[in-house]
């Protein structure tokens, strides 16, 4: 198979793991006899320092040729007090989201078994590991509302003398849309669904829970479907998260909870996402932000953004077998005892603490001994 991909590796940490990423997706092409066509272009704040906007027509016209966006991380305090438009995250994210119609984001959050001792809680309450997947609506929600809403009374987004307003809006065919993701991801699962909401206070909400409900009941009559608001959502997380399986929200709720789920694992550092249209164009990063505090010490955890690369692989391209034989050569490392600073426990060796780029070459090397071609 030939594949081109748009490579957008951004600010701070964002090269470091990007180029571990890269490294990764060559020792699978050179093992299952892919042809991986690498496209790469400026995103964030060095697009803005190069072009004058985070995301400028040279990135697009990449974007638009590649058969997916591999992306790393943006931003820092170098480009926070730029207009709004112009921040790497309201400049380039939310633009990309948009453009290519990325309703849907997939964030896992699994507690490899080598790292349950990293895990914020007690290992009793994780035993048997931990399998949650979020599925957050991305391009609805207040994050776009100024996009749908062109006239009030206030300028959406903007503070006004003493107040600041921003619209959170949802309509019947964007929540349908999202809640039948959830739900085929559920069928593969343990056809189990939790809806998050605040329908006791927000109208968003109201719709969001009904028309859920709805459609579970008419497409989906075999799945579980429970109800959850946002704020005991988060509480049950952070004490009792292997009730969980399938979990769908709105942008905003999704955006939070995930973040959170991440802490439940052990570090932001492992988790990957995809951000899907229904084409199944998508974008594929690592949940975290651009550290710019540790950028170039080789002290990043590369591994979300290889296991983004295998999101990649299994969601835009099909390779099920190849993205398994990432995520089983991860394992198989974290197994041998090898770890990042932010994963390695007091039992680790030092002479197993790797940096950035070792990390990378490790499990370049372990793709080699995964079994099946």
């Amino acid at each position: 198979m030939k594949k081109c991909i748009a490579v957008l590796a951004g600010d701070g940490i964002g090269p470091e793991i990007m180029k571990e990423g890269l490294k990764v997706l060559d020792a699978v092409a050179k093992k299952y006899g892919h042809t991986f066509e690498y496209k790469e272009a400026l995103v964030g704040g060095c697009a803005y320092d190069a072009y004058g906007h985070p995301l400028p027509d040279e990135t697009r016209k990449v974007c638009d040729s590649a058969d997916a966006i591999y992306f790393g991380a943006v931003g820092g305090p170098k480009w926070e007090t730029l207009p709004a438009e112009l921040t790497p995250e309201r400049g380039a994210l939310l633009p990309l989201r948009s453009i290519y119609g990325l309703f849907a984001n997939l964030r896992p959050a699994v507690i490899f078994g080598p790292l349950a001792d990293a895990a914020s809680l007690k290992s009793e309450r994780l035993k048997g590991g931990l399998d949650i997947l979020i599925v957050r609506e991305l391009t609805g929600g207040v994050y776009f509302g100024r996009n749908k809403v062109t006239s009030l009374a206030l300028k959406e987004g903007t503070v006004q003398g003493e107040y600041a307003v921003d619209y959170m809006i949802y309509s019947v065919p964007e929540i349908e849309r999202i809640a039948k993701v959830a739900c085929e991801a559920a069928m593969k699962r343990g056809k189990k669904l939790t809806s998050v909401d605040k329908a006791n206070v927000l109208e968003s909400s109201k719709l969001w829970r009904k028309v859920v409900i709805d459609y579970v009941q008419k497409k989906y009559p075999m799945i579980q479907l429970n109800h959850m608001y946002v704020d005991n959502a988060a509480m049950q997380l952070a004490t009792n998260p292997k009730q969980f399986d399938v979990i769908v929200t709105e942008n905003m709720f999704g955006d939070i909870l995930s973040d959170l789920a991440s802490a439940i694992t052990g570090s932001i550092g492992m988790l990957p996402s995809a951000s899907l249209s229904e084409t199944g164009f998508g974008l594929f990063e690592p949940i975290h932000g651009s550290a710019p505090d540790i950028a170039g010490q080789g002290k990043a955890n590369p591994l979300a953004q290889i296991l983004s690369g295998a999101m990649m692989l299994k969601y835009a391209f099909g390779l099920s077998k190849e993205s398994n034989a990432i995520e089983h050569a991860i394992m198989s490392v974290l197994e041998d005892g090898y770890r990042t600073g932010d994963i390695a426990s007091a039992n680790t060796l030092k002479d197993k603490i790797l940096s950035t780029s070792g990390m990378g070459i490790k499990v370049a090397e372990y793709i080699s001994k995964v079994e099946g071609k």
